[in-house]
Formats: C-alpha cells, sequence, structure tokens
C-alpha cells in the first residue's frame, strides 16, 4: 500500500468524512425486482442453494479532477445508476467460486489462502483482489459463492472495474460482520486494483462508488478522505449532462497511466515537495521554471502543469456550485480538456471530436473523463438543447467514419447499498 492510501486509511476515522453522509448499508429493500430476481434465480441454479443477499455498487463520471487523486489532490465525481451487483454466500471450506454473466466462460475457482498478486484470472481479478486485500488486512474471509453482473460499459472511463470491487467488498463486509466503513472498503479496493491487479490508480473511483449519494457530486479530498456530498440538481436548473461514450476501450494497465504517475512522483521529487498536491497554484510559474533548470524531461513539465491546474479547475467548480452558478462550469470544463488533451496527453481524436462538436452545436462545456485514451466525455448543456448537441456528435462520428457513440445523461445516483436480504424469503 502506498504512503498515501496508508495515511488515508487512518486518517478516515478522524476526519470530518465523505463517509458521514454516505453508510456503509443502506436499508435493505424487501422486494427484489425483476432483475435481482434473475439475479438470484441464476445464482441458484449455478451455486445450488439461493444467495443470502444481492447488493450493487455504481459506476462513476468525473466532473472534474482528473489524474489528480494519486497526487493527493481534489476530484469531484458522482455516481451513475450503473451498477455492478452480486449475489453472494458465504463458504466456511477457502473455497472462492466466481462467476459472470457478463462474461464468456464458466465458474472461476480460486483457494482464498492461494491468492497471489499479478497471478492473471482476468476480469475474476478485481473480486478476487479484494478478497486478498482483506485477507492481507486481518479480516477472516472463509470463502464464498458469487455471482456477478453489471451494467456499467467497461473500457469507457466509468469505473467498471471499482464497481466490481466495491460490491465484493461490502457483500463480504456484510456477511463476514468486519464492521468497515464506506471509505475503508475504497481503500481495501484500491489495494486490491494497485497491489493484486497491477493497475497504479487512485482511490477516487473506489470512493465515488462506495460513497457518493443520491442527487450530489462527492467534492473530495484524496489525501485524508474529507469532502462532503455537493448538490447538483441539473435539472432544476434547465441543464442536463451528457455522457458520450465513444466506443473506443482504454486499458489502464497497458503502462501509459504508470508513465503518467511516474512523471508526476519525478516533478514532486525534483520540487522537493511530497506530492504536487503540496504545490499551490500561484506557486506553478515558478516551479516550471525551477524543472526547466533541472533539465526535467517536457513530460514531466507538463504533467505538474495539467495536475496543479486540475486541482485549482475543482476548486473553481466547487465555488461555482455553492454559488448556484452552474452555467459558467462549461468553460472550467473545456479548460480541463484542452490541459489534459495538450499537458497530460491522454484524449484521443474521438475525445476531441466529441468535445468540439459539442461546443460547436451549443454546448456549454466539455471534457474527456476518466483515464483516457479513450472511453468517455461529459457534455454540460441546457435541456432544451441536449438533443441537438446529441444529434450533431452522432453526424461528426458518422462524418468521420467513427462508430456510433453512446449517449446518456449522467443522473447522480446512489453509492454502493444492499438491495436485498435472504434473497429467498424475498
Amino acid at each position: 500500500m502506498t504512503e498515501a492510501t496508508t495515511e488515508a486509511a487512518a486518517q478516515a476515522a478522524a476526519q470530518p468524512s465523505a463517509q458521514d453522509a454516505a453508510p456503509v448499508a443502506a436499508e435493505a429493500v424487501t422486494t427484489a425486482d425483476a432483475d435481482n430476481t434473475e439475479l438470484v434465480a441464476g445464482f441458484t441454479e449455478l451455486y445450488g442453494t439461493a444467495p443470502e443477499g444481492v447488493w450493487a455498487a455504481p459506476g462513476r463520471v468525473n466532473l472534474i479532477g482528473e489524474y489528480t487523486d494519486f497526487n493527493d489532490g481534489f476530484v469531484m465525481p458522482l455516481a451513475l445508476p450503473h451498477t455492478a451487483r452480486a449475489a453472494v454466500a458465504r463458504r466456511t471450506d477457502g473455497e472462492l467460486r466466481l462467476h459472470s454473466t457478463d462474461v464468456p466462460g464458466g465458474v472461476v475457482q480460486l483457494r482464498v489462502d492461494e491468492l497471489v498478486p499479478h497471478a492473471g484470472h482476468g476480469w475474476a481479478a478485481y473480486p478476487a483482489g479484494v478478497v486478498w486485500a482483506l485477507r492481507e488486512a486481518g479480516h477472516r474471509v472463509t470463502g464464498a459463492d458469487i455471482q456477478l453482473t453489471s451494467t456499467v460499459p467497461t473500457g469507457a472511463g466509468l469505473s467498471s472495474s471499482a464497481a466490481l470491487e466495491v460490491v465484493t467488498a461490502l457483500a463480504l463486509n456484510d456477511l463476514f460482520e468486519l464492521g468497515l466503513t464506506a471509505s475503508e472498503l475504497a481503500v481495501l479496493g484500491q489495494r486490491a486494483e494497485n497491489a493484486f491487479v497491477g493497475v497504479p490508480c487512485g482511490v477516487m473511483d473506489q470512493m465515488a462508488s462506495a460513497c457518493c449519494t443520491e442527487g450530489h457530486a462527492l467534492y473530495l479530498d484524496t489525501r485524508d478522505l474529507s469532502g462532503r456530498q455537493v448538490p447538483f440538481d441539473l435539472a432544476a436548473q434547465g441543464l442536463t449532462l451528457l455522457v458520450v461514450d465513444t466506443r473506443v476501450k482504454h486499458a489502464l494497465g497497458d503502462g501509459a497511466y504508470a508513465e503518467r504517475r511516474a512523471a508526476c512522483e519525478e516533478g514532486a521529487r525534483i520540487l522537493g515537495i511530497r506530492t504536487l498536491r503540496d504545490l499551490p497554484y500561484d506557486g506553478l510559474g515558478a516551479a516550471l521554471d525551477t524543472l526547466a533548470a533541472s533539465g526535467a524531461d517536457e513530460s514531466v513539465v507538463r504533467c505538474v502543469r495539467h495536475v496543479v491546474g486540475d486541482n485549482r479547475r475543482v476548486e473553481q467548480v466547487i465555488a461555482l456550485l455553492d454559488a448556484g452558478d452552474v452555467r459558467a462550469v462549461g468553460p472550467v470544463l473545456d479548460a480541463g480538456h484542452e490541459s489534459l488533451r495538450d499537458d497530460l496527453r491522454v484524449s484521443c481524436p474521438e475525445l476531441d471530436l466529441v468535445v468540439s462538436a459539442a461546443n460547436a452545436a451549443g454546448a456549454l462545456g466539455a471534457r474527456m473523463t476518466g483515464g483516457g485514451f479513450g472511453g468517455s466525455a461529459i457534455v454540460l448543456v441546457d435541456r432544451a438543447r441536449a438533443e441537438a448537441v446529441t444529434d450533431s456528435v452522432r453526424e461528426a462520428f458518422a462524418s468521420a467514419g467513427y462508430a456510433a457513440p453512446g449517449v446518456f445523461t449522467a443522473v447522480p445516483s446512489a453509492g454502493a447499498r444492499r438491495l436485498v436480504r435472504a434473497a429467498w424469503s424475498g
């Protein structure tokens, strides 16, 4: 576990944390809907017994603050209505059986006492990594049968992996009565992705999935996990936040993400600070001069400029939301995209086309969201213009010869929760 992550876990209990507004397990829904009934039935057919419950954890879209979380910076995600759901039952024999309705293939069977990092397992590495992280932290998890299904688009920059991690962690926390908070589950999910799967992500995705609340964006300080839920009712102001999935798949494990992280860490080292969070925006110019004089690689200079600038943009957005001036967020999104495109260099032609086509059609602002190299963009638009902007983006993609993008409205939704107790009595 990284030093920052360790400190975050230790300080979470002492700080006014984001978890204060998001209890780790919501009240159970007593009647399963059709989707949950189908999941329960599939579990029962697969494993020969009914699950002990069904849990859900959402994907997220990030309004502003990209590549800032592993620099101890600020982020502002909101949970989506798209979720990973898990039907789960405990085992006491050390067997871990995992199955996904979304991935071809049978049940993945593992032993909890034989789990080791970087052993492969494909999609199953995410829930298996959570079991490993729980046991590494001293929690007695003796096995489980898990059936997973998800509506979070994969490879779209909407945190499908974090949703799998958090839903697994929440279910096991409930069933084994571990007593962990939402923030602690998020940190364990990050630990699973960093150390077990091998992706050096920050903690934003897991915190968003675990801690967001309906109708709000989460303003989060990733250094100590303190934050607050910010009302985010765009409809009341006649606005809409569109998510445009370019259908271009990204893979954060391919090394490009790690390269940016390493450049950020090198910049902090040269500047003599712990992380880039410690460089104030008004000191950026002098810091860039210091980096240039040191002979730092251009990529280091660019990464420093982006991270410090995006921390500033988060502060700008929270001030605008607090003042009720949501429309003025649009230009901040545009500035964020320019930085991601030109300094961090994690955009792609399809993402750039979403932004340019949307703005040309009258959007208030747009930017790529997530890790980049494909995935999704967000577009802030007047509700009356949403259809026209969507049509313009689709037409631009068709003219460029790209596959049609997926478009949906981002509705700030609830974080991880238990949906069904004792499914067989539902």
